[in-house]
């Protein structure tokens, strides 16, 4: 028996026909509780507006919405749905993108408009101001529109005073202003390299709310072009790549960069497209009355869920203009049991530690006991489900029987390393919390065990394999440290660091695994939804491009610690540092990514650290946080809107047994001008983009194919450029004409021919460049720019507010950037340059006895020591601005890495004096160029490409 609905004042119920179901309207505006209240402010409540009324739940069952006929008369100018209205009005109060095809003005969203002093983006809801000369656009979708409006002109009238304004899309207007720079004799404005990527100047119908969040933060996703060409044949002319540069897992620091956390739609109601099973987005389009939504992507028109403008927690209607799918690109949706194939999986850890002499006697043991002890409090472990197994490996593998509630652990010797099995069933994987006593008894005494073993041997593949049955069923980590080269058992292997192959077109034969094992059981643990984790220590070669294959393949990570000694307190600080933040990291588990696109567009290659299971499914058994992804795309058909979107979907269960979607949306406005995709080029997702294909092209061919693929592609850009853009087309010229926003591009490409994952030369060890590459196609965006193209600031002569906390912003200020160059070094100076894993303390050998007092607490320069170091944070402010900028230099980088610090006297030690110095990228070094000599190069192959007539290919 139904129960009387109490309605708030102001409201009524009123009989429906068409649905045969009674409506709640609104007595003042005659606007159901299903619509948009006029003229809302977003993000805020209109206290003028009467709250909508809230049926009891036995009364009132959610369902399909029906609008009373007329409501439907006063939004589409019609009869009914049956209706074909002349300009059908999106939810967002513009004209349907799909059949508008004319635009009175452009817009970025969150930045109010082209011309922010002359144009204002209007609230949420409220009906923008027309542009001048043209006509005023339909009233918003609920809204009634006033006899006499404007806006009732016949939409041919309108597209004519638009393309009297010259402002119809493609119509000739230049939506990015192109100003051409010329390079030759110019000294690069590094500080452009921490400027945001061009607007994606989407037309003003674009999406369905005016929230500042509709397009997702660089640091989460980019594109290489920030507007799409129409068609394949226009992007293959311009010879610009067209690739998504993106970290969807990204760290939160909200304490740091501000950040804001991704919003969660906790009600499960996730709406898709049942055709291109795209997620409901800003950018799709509300039709009928508001009742189905027509696909951003493919088109198809689709139903509403029943329970979309319900809030379930507090029952009662809800805002549908306040949903954090339609206001944020980046959100993450809590999902339902159909996500699930199987109950979530808990976080599994499996610890597989290297205990032959070389690792108990370099301190690495020790340092990785006492670390994942400290650390057991910051597992992610917050519903007790989290499983630990640890494993040791020399000749033979060490097995640990943890029963829950014991307090001592017992070791179980396997020596047959060519048929691995367990020696129990039970006890070796445990509850970390049920099994706490024991693990911490063990790790107290891990090192001591193996004290007085003299063994030389490491049998870490076999070691891999026990772990890969102990964890498998279930899925998880495999952490593995090593401190020497595997030589027994399952893929042992030998060292292969011939020096005579050093800088010759066989060195890249030393960056491809030695031996399929790797690979092939990197492939089965990513089936098993294993990922491993390398922590490689070695004072000898460790053939890091072969073991990283189980990271590459496994979404995992490769960390090196060339020469470590914990006898030193900085390397063992680095260590423990970056383990203890690996072993906190909440991580997504059981992952899958997929990229959808606007149709026309594909995904035609991948680049990171996954396994692909299908053509577009990426296969990720952990998602660690801040790790790199290029997935380049391709134009199969050409494009008909005026903006497309790109879509990345990322499944997985949280390490707190939650499994969760998070959606990244992207919308671009597109384009069949070749200077406007010059105009929305950006030039750090570009270098990204390069850096992963030269890594791709030194594994596969050599690295001199590798250096040359970077300044040809660099050149082919350029020489488009100046034949198709600019008005100067002729072959021989003093210039090097480039767009304003790729005028640093040339200066990273610089930096990438000479970084040391590529460069030139015979006396890189191949365990370095092999890590280096890693890094490379690993690191975020953030953290890869300073990798390529380091910081440099002068200390001694630093404006007085660098180094102290800006009042205004609360953010530590840093000092001004300088240009690379050893130009800028003074003998009487201090400076630091910073790759983001090194940072080296520069000082020159006539510094003043004060400067070296306050900085390093000595009397003089001759008493400083080189080297590795820790600065001391002495008692007086020049010192504590120092270390100040040290510790904000390492918090700016996204991921788990702890840069060393280095002094470097500038008239001793000439290994790391020359390893300093070869940071400065725009220098001649070795056989390398300078970058005015590296500009050269690439005019000079402009002129040729233009002469042969590339360009028009």
């Amino acid at each position: 028996m139904s129960q009387e609905v109490m309605l708030p004042q102001g409201w009524e119920a009123r009989w429906d026909p068409q649905s045969n179901a009674y409506v709640y309207v609104e007595q003042s505006t005659g606007r159901s509780q299903w619509e948009v209240p006029t003229q809302p402010s977003y993000g805020s409540s209109n206290p003028s507006v009467s709250p909508a009324p809230q049926p009891s739940s036995t009364h009132h069952r959610p369902g399909r919405r029906q609008y009373p006929t007329a409501q439907i008369q006063q939004v589409y100018g019609g009869g009914g749905y049956d209706t074909q209205p002349q300009q059908p009005i999106a939810a967002s109060g513009y004209p349907d993108q799909q059949q508008q095809q004319q635009q009175p003005q452009y817009f970025t969203p969150g930045f109010g408009g082209a011309d922010p002093a002359q144009q204002q983006q209007p609230a949420y809801g409220a009906s923008p101001a027309p542009a001048y000369g043209g006509a005023a656009p339909a009233p918003a979708y609920g809204q009634q529109q006033q006899p006499g409006y404007p806006g009732q002109q016949p939409v041919d009238q309108m597209a004519n005073q638009f393309q009297q304004m010259n402002v119809g899309y493609g119509g000739g207007k230049q939506l990015h202003q192109i100003q051409t720079v010329n390079l030759i004799g110019m000294q690069p404005d590094v500080t452009g390299l921490d400027a945001p990527p061009p607007p994606y100047l989407l037309p003003p119908n674009a999406a369905v709310t005016a929230s500042p969040h509709i397009q997702p933060d660089p640091s989460y996703q980019r594109c290489t072009l920030t507007s799409m060409p129409t068609t394949q044949s226009l992007l293959n002319k311009s010879k610009l790549p067209l690739a998504l540069v993106m970290a969807p897992y990204r760290s939160y620091r909200g304490e740091v960069d501000g950040d804001d956390p991704v919003p969660v739609v906790e009600d499960s109601v996730i709406a898709r497209c049942r055709r291109c099973r795209a997620y409901i987005n800003p950018f799709v389009t509300f039709i009928e009355g508001g009742n189905r939504w027509k696909c951003c992507m493919c088109g198809l028109s689709n139903e509403v869920p029943q329970l979309f403008d319900w809030n379930q927690a507090e029952n009662k209607p809800a805002d549908r203009w306040s949903r954090k799918e339609l206001n944020h690109s980046v959100v993450e949706f809590i999902a339902p049991t159909e996500y699930m194939v199987r109950p979530p999986q808990p976080p599994v850890y499996a610890f597989v530690i290297d205990v032959s002499q070389q690792a108990i006697q370099s301190g690495m043991v020790a340092v990785a006991a006492r670390t994942i002890l400290e650390s057991l409090d910051n597992i992610p472990n917050a519903d007790n489900r989290t499983k630990v197994a640890i494993i040791a490996v020399s000749t033979s593998l060490y097995f640990f029987s943890l029963p829950a509630g014991a307090t001592e652990a017992s070791m179980l010797v396997v020596s047959d390393l060519s048929d691995v099995f367990l020696p129990k069933p039970v006890d070796l994987l445990v509850n970390l919390t049920e099994s706490r006593p024991a693990i911490e008894s063990l790790l107290g005494k891990l090192s001591d065990m193996f004290q007085d073993s003299h063994t030389v041997g490491n049998a870490l593949g076999s070691g891999l394999q026990a772990a890969h049955q102990l964890i498998g069923k279930i899925g998880g980590k495999i952490i593995a440290l090593t401190a020497t080269l595997p030589t027994l058992g399952e893929g042992a292997l030998k060292a292969r660091d011939d020096p005579k192959l050093l800088g010759t077109s066989k060195e890249s034969s030393l960056l491809n695994a030695a031996s399929s094992f790797y690979k092939t059981f990197a492939i089965e643990c990513s089936k098993q939804q294993v990922a491993v984790d390398m922590f490689l220590f070695s004072t000898n070669y460790t053939d890091v491009a072969t073991l990283s294959c189980l990271p590459r393949y496994t979404a995992g990570q490769t960390y090196l610690y060339p020469g470590f000694n914990a006898s030193r307190s900085e390397d063992a600080i680095k260590f423990a540092t970056e383990f203890g933040k690996v072993l906190a990291m909440p991580m997504g588990l059981e992952a899958v990514i997929r990229v959808r696109a606007t149709r026309g567009i594909r995904m035609s290659a991948f680049h990171g650290n996954f396994f692909i299971r299908s053509t577009d499914l990426l296969a990720l058994p952990v998602v660690p946080t801040d790790q790199n992804y290029v997935i380049e795309l391709q134009l199969e058909d050409d494009i008909k809107g005026s903006f497309v979107v790109l879509q990345t979907a990322i499944l997985h269960t949280t390490c707190y047994g939650e499994r969760r979607i998070r959606v990244i949306t992207q919308a671009m406005p597109t384009t069949d001008s070749i200077s406007e995709l010059y105009g929305s080029a950006d030039q750090v997702a570009i270098a990204t983009y390069l850096t992963n294909k030269a890594v791709e092209r030194s594994m596969s061919h050599s690295l001199d194919d590798a250096r040359n693929t970077i300044t040809k592609n660099l050149s082919d850009i350029l020489a488009v450029y100046k034949n198709q853009v600019t008005s100067s087309s002729g072959g021989a010229s003093a210039q090097l004409a480039v767009p304003e926003n790729l005028k640093l591009l040339p200066l990273l490409c610089c930096g990438l021919v000479k970084h040391v994952g590529l460069r030139e030369g015979a006396s890189i060890p191949p365990d370095l460049r092999a890590y280096a590459q890693c890094l490379l196609t690993t690191l975020p965006c953030q953290s890869l720019v300073p990798y390529i193209h380091p910081r440099f600031y002068s200390l001694h002569n630093m404006p007085n507010e660098a180094g102290n906390i800006n009042s205004e912003t609360g953010q530590m200020v840093l000092p001004p950037a300088l240009n690379l160059t050893s130009e800028r070094l003074e003998r009487h100076g201090l400076f630091l340059i910073e790759d983001s894993q090194n940072i080296f303390i520069w000082v020159g050998h006539e510094a003043v006895p004060r400067l070296i007092q306050d900085v390093f607490g000595l009397n003089d320069y001759g008493e400083l020591q080189g080297g590795k170091s820790t600065l001391p944070l002495l008692d007086n402010p020049f010192s504590q601005r120092v270390n100040n900028i040290i510790a904000k230099t390492r918090e700016l980088r996204r991921g788990v890495y702890r840069p060393h610090v280095y002094v470097v006297k500038s008239d001793a030690e000439p290994a790391l004096r020359s390893w300093a110095l070869s940071l400065l990228i725009e220098d001649r070094m070795d056989h390398m160029s300078s970058y005015a000599q590296y500009l050269t190069t690439v005019k000079n192959k402009v002129g040729y490409f233009i002469f042969l007539g590339t360009n028009d290919s």
